[in-house]
C-alpha cells in the first residue's frame, strides 16, 4: 500500500456528504489549514483525472481519511 503524502492532515468523510465535489472541498481545505495550499492544484487533478472511486482513492493518497 502506498504511504500517505500527508499524513499530517486529517479529513472526516465518514457520515458526511459524498458527493465528489464536497469530498474534494474538504480535503483541499484541510491540506490549506495545515500548511499545504501548494499540493491542492495537483490533488484536484488527480482526483478529477478518474471516476469515483478514483478520486476516493486519491484522498486516501494525499490525506488520513476517517
Amino acid at each position: 500500500m502506498n504511504e500517505v503524502k500527508y499524513p499530517d492532515v486529517e479529513v472526516q468523510l465518514v457520515g458526511n456528504d459524498g458527493n465528489a465535489f464536497a469530498i474534494m472541498g474538504a480535503v483541499g481545505q484541510a491540506l490549506r489549514d495545515a500548511g499545504h495550499g501548494d499540493a491542492v492544484a495537483a490533488y484536484q487533478r488527480e482526483s478529477m483525472s478518474g471516476d469515483y472511486d478514483h478520486l476516493l482513492q486519491t484522498a486516501m493518497l494525499y490525506v488520513e481519511v476517517e
